[in-house]
């Protein structure tokens, strides 16, 4: 901080001193407020590992018995500075107040409670305060030098656990007396690990056998491998998934089939382990068993079933209702994987309960699956019976809410919404959603940078959701009810105005969605329709007051090189966009151009393609396909892998029925077939977002991204649509730039001023971010964001992508990052520096020289980058 940015507004540093004066004073001083005296406030749990470092042993650390009070505001203990701010001759009166129930927390209750506590001065006190505090609060942890050796050893118990039988666990105190304040250092040494000798398997059932063996290659146990029963825990359920996916109902439903004997009597280092399955002590056969009766009953409540229902049945399934036309059986019968006399699969009852309330119809009463009644004789041991009960959700649900999001463009803004669900339109567990939002906001007013304009976007969406797909043949041969398989037609239509031109857009499409499983799922969306209308064409450069500027300057330029244009235009005989296409177009005026004005040229026609983008009124009739895969979130993935890619088409139907051409598009685009005097855009587009996450020391992680997208604009188009063109910058791009931050294309040397809105048909981005967790509400971040836009084909000043230059070109930023975590909203706050800049000139594009620590990109957005 310079002394003269001191000097220029000392008010606000004073208020930071000040208030980081407080804060460590409270620091200091009021922690042990309430330790009493012989006691110490444990502040600090210390871990030393004396030898090598396992993956596991950030576990071992949540097994200490005692755990220092939690740290929230700037990593310091909140709560506990709230417990000590109540007055400390209540603690006891409102320890006990706060163990009734909160309908009975009243004058009355704090009344006896004083007079039990011989507090009678106190009585009719409302204690709202000390209350308030008392419960945002939490007390002290003291030190209990019995837990730490309880915790010590829990630490050993977990080392012997995960196959470390020799580890050894020892502890110190160091008591500060003055402070009244302790810290426990906890020295761990694991020692050598304990080896599966070799690995054998018990299987009397033949069948139960030779299953395990099909799939003994996806086994967790191995020799060789260290003997850790995380492991031993993994093959058992990996065994009961197994079997119960094959027919074994119930299979270790009491977790005693299943165990692992470990003989160490010979050596404890080598241990020779062997799996047991035996469903009873004489080793009975198990029997596969079958579904039998498959029932659905839709009730009102659930003692209507059986008394008040009408039954039918469709295909061996039998539906008991208590309105009978209410809901088709057909539309029931899809969400139903199960069938009647097929092997037991417990995955797939599993899918029938997502089916169900995927539907959005039904709240499940009861799902009950159990032997037949008198089980225990054959057949009925081995015959399953199915039951499930649904009640309606209502007809009509409607919500209201309000968001707060934040963007670059947009800065703060406020997003209203209604939204509204008609379930079961048709009697098929269609459900119609409608839904009225608004975003309302302020940005820089382009005519004067010092004041902000209103910004909004207001739309309206339909959506009709089908619980099947919409084909007029039978597709479940092609694409099983397991799928899942829904289609939902949409229709809206929104009103932006953001930069003074503002859109006017209609959109239409029908998709499909099919759910593989619970990595893998596909989209397909036909009849993919947008109309784009721009408002307020011709305020363009009203509203875009640099590329006015640099076109007034090639404008004069020009007019002195050919005098008679000048006059056409003075006279109304050629439009200011004839004249630019003109000069553009003038191949002897460009000879005679210097360097410096050549540069003027070409950013004259970045601004020229910039106009035609922002101005362009478009139709776009795609077909797009999206395939996801995805493992975050999933608890068998550690170091989660995530893939989303999508291809889309537009503009070949449209094609086939128009050949008639409009010159008049704009300045720099070529005649285009128009649709009622709107051009369409023909272009295939190709988007691939890969992630993959690497999980360190427990908690923290590395995240990698890449990003790479293609558009291709063909036939009736020779630039992507503005929908559908890729920008640089951002809170989840390059976060050193802003939105539209002048970042590209490729290392152009154009006019920064016109690169502000620069659009590309080639993207790539790469990220990097370590996020290291500082406590439950607080995580850091540390990040590197690489990658720029190129367009295809050279547009006269060194933008298109070539392999052998791209990594020349790419911007390069880095930075920090706070996340904040408050009940399931993550606040994100990244600084950001640029690192290089491949649009500076050749020597002054690493910015090292340039980076100011106090004056970073600020990105303000809610939810992780990716």
């Amino acid at each position: 901080m310079s002394c003269k940015h001191f000097k220029n507004s000392p008010q606000k540093y004073y208020k930071i001193l000040s208030f980081a004066t407080c804060v460590g004073f409270l620091y200091a001083c009021s922690t042990t407020k309430k330790v009493p005296d012989g006691e110490y406030l444990l502040t600090k749990n210390n871990f030393k590992f004396e030898d090598k470092k396992q993956f596991f042993d950030e576990e071992l650390k949540t097994y200490a018995q005692q755990k220092p009070n939690k740290k929230q505001l700037l990593f310091m203990p909140l709560s506990l500075w709230f417990y000590n701010a109540a007055d400390p001759k209540y603690d006891t009166v409102l320890n006990e107040y706060m163990t009734y129930p909160s309908e009975m927390r009243n004058q009355k209750l704090r009344d006896s409670l004083f007079i039990k506590y011989d507090m009678k001065s106190s009585v009719g006190k409302s204690l709202f305060m000390d209350r308030l505090f008392h419960s945002w609060g939490t007390p002290p942890v003291i030190l209990d030098q019995t837990r730490t050796e309880k915790g010590a050893l829990s630490i050993k118990k977990r080392l012997t656990y995960r196959g470390f039988w020799d580890g050894e666990v020892k502890f110190n105190h160091d008591l500060d007396s003055t402070a009244k304040k302790a810290a426990v250092t906890y020295f761990i040494t694991h020692n050598t690990p304990t080896f599966i000798k070799d690995y054998y398997y018990n299987i009397p059932d033949p069948g139960i056998k030779g299953l395990y063996q099909q799939k003994i290659h996806e086994t967790f146990v191995r020799s060789k491998q260290i003997l850790d029963q995380t492991a031993l825990e993994k093959e058992v359920a990996r065994i009961n998934e197994l079997m119960r996916e094959n027919g074994y109902y119930r299979f270790n439903n009491a977790n005693d089939e299943v165990y692992f004997v470990a003989d160490s009597l010979k050596d404890r280092k080598q241990v020779p382990v062997t799996l047991e399955i035996h469903k009873d002590s004489v080793d009975s056969p198990y029997k596969v068993a079958t579904i039998g009766n498959i029932d659905v009953a839709i009730v009102d409540q659930a003692s209507d079933f059986p008394k008040k229902t009408k039954t039918d049945s469709l295909r061996r399934i039998r539906f008991h209702k208590v309105h009978e036309k209410q809901y088709k059986s057909n539309a029931l019968w899809r969400a139903i994987i199960e069938d009647n006399k097929s092997v037991y699969d417990q995955k797939k009852l599993d899918l029938t309960k997502r089916n169900i309330l995927a539907m959005n119809n039904f709240s499940i009463l009861k799902a009950k699956d159990s032997l037949r009644q008198g089980g225990g004789i054959a057949p009925n041991d081995s015959i399953v019976d199915v039951l499930y009960i649904l009640k309606p959700l209502p007809k009509y649900e409607v919500k209201v809410g309000t968001d707060i999001n934040y963007s670059q463009l947009l800065n703060l803004g406020v997003s209203p919404s209604i939204d509204l669900t008609t379930r079961n339109i048709f009697h098929g567990a269609e459900n119609l959603s409608t839904s009225l939002s608004g975003t309302f906001g302020s940005i820089r007013n382009p005519k004067n940078l010092d004041k902000r304009i209103l910004a909004y976007e207001i739309s309206a969406q339909a959506s009709l959701s089908f619980p099947r797909l919409l084909l007029p043949f039978n597709y479940y041969k092609l694409i099983p009810k397991r799928y899942t398989p829904t289609s939902s037609i949409v229709l809206g239509a929104s009103i932006q105005n953001n930069i003074g031109l503002g859109r006017v857009n209609f959109n239409t499409g029908l998709n499909y969605f099919a759910n593989v499983n619970d990595q893998v799922s596909h989209r397909l969306t036909l009849f993919n329709t947008q109309l784009s209308l721009t408002k307020n064409k011709e305020s363009y450069y009203d509203y875009f007051i640099n590329d006015g500027i640099i076109r007034d300057q090639v404008f004069s330029d020009y007019f002195d090189f050919n005098p008679a244009v000048q006059q056409l235009n003075l006279t109304g005989q050629l439009s200011n966009d004839q004249v630019s296409a003109i000069i553009i177009n003038d191949q002897n005026y460009r000879n005679t151009l210097t360097p410096e004005e050549l540069n003027n040229l070409n950013s004259f026609t970045q601004s020229l393609i910039n106009k035609d983008r922002q101005t362009q009124d478009v139709i776009i009739s795609s077909m797009i396909y999206n395939f996801v895969y995805n493992e975050i979130g999933k608890k068998d993935y550690e170091n989660p892998f995530y893939f989303n890619g999508k291809i889309e088409v537009a503009g070949n139907i449209l094609s086939a029925f128009n050949q008639k051409r409009d010159e008049n598009i704009g300045v720099l685009t070529n005649p285009q077939r128009t649709i009622f005097g709107i051009p369409y855009a023909q272009f295939v587009k190709f988007d691939f977002d890969v992630r993959k996450y690497f999980k360190f020391n427990g908690n923290q992680t590395l995240a990698l991204r890449q990003f790479i997208g293609l558009g291709i604009p063909y036939g009736n188009s020779s630039t992507m649509p503005f929908a559908r063109s890729y920008f640089n910058g951002g809170s989840n791009d390059i976060r050193a730039w802003i939105a539209f931050g002048g970042l590209g294309p490729a290392d152009s040397q154009i006019d920064e001023r016109v690169r502000t809105y620069v659009m590309g048909n080639v993207k790539l981005t790469t990220n990097i971010e370590y996020r290291l967790p500082f406590s439950e509400m607080y995580e850091g971040a540390i990040f590197t964001d690489i990658g720029n836009i190129w367009s295809l084909k050279d547009n006269g000043f060194n933008d298109q992508f070539k392999f052998s230059q791209f990594l020349r070109q790419v911007g390069i930023g880095s930075g920090f990052g706070l996340r904040v975590n408050v009940a399931y909203i993550t606040l994100r706050l990244d600084f950001a520096y640029k690192i290089y800049d491949p649009n500076k000139p050749e020597g002054d594009r690493w910015r090292f020289n340039h980076i100011k620590p106090l004056k970073p990109t600020l990105n303000i957005a809610f939810g992780y980058p990716f």
